[in-house]
């Protein structure tokens, strides 16, 4: 692929819930279809996926949207603080890294910043750095909800 250079997306949100309820949503990857923008996760191509909710380092996600299916693996947990992972089979990108970091509020509820880069081919750089955006956000503001009532914008 020839690429335009990096790009990145970074996004936040606020949810009511404190750390520990949006860190278990993030952990879980079956719990993703309920509250973002992914359609479905595809447990027979994933990898290492826990029984118990509680998905570790390593662990390969195979996520469905539309017809599009993405694999993206856990490259680090910082427990309640920082979710970390990078694309391992993502189409139409290369050298995905995201992090999804977490920080307790004043009210006890848990700021959200999703961020990531990647690379995409000549051409559709402005067309990802706009999508992109607008999904990620809608991640970020899905996670805050579902985890603990309506998102507040930081």
């Amino acid at each position: 692929m020839s690429s335009s250079g990096t790009q990145s997306y970074d996004v936040t949100a606020e949810s009511t819930a404190p750390p520990a309820a949006v860190w278990a949503l993030l952990l879980d990857a079956r719990s993703w279809p309920s509250w973002s923008g992914v359609g479905s996760l595809e447990v027979g191509a994933s990898q290492g996926l826990s029984a118990d909710g509680r998905d570790g380092v390593g662990a390969i996600r195979a996520f469905r949207t539309g017809k599009t299916v993405t694999k993206e693996r856990i490259t680090a947990l910082d427990p309640e603080r920082r979710f970390a992972y990078e694309g391992v089979d993502v189409p139409v990108m290369v050298d995905y890294q995201a992090a999804v970091e977490l920080r307790e509020t004043p009210g006890g509820g848990t700021r959200i910043r999703w961020h990531g880069t990647y690379r995409v081919g000549r051409g559709k750089a402005l067309f990802f750095r706009w999508y992109l955006g607008r999904f990620m956000r809608a991640m970020a503001t899905g996670l805050a909800e579902h985890a603990g009532g309506p998102a507040r914008r930081p």
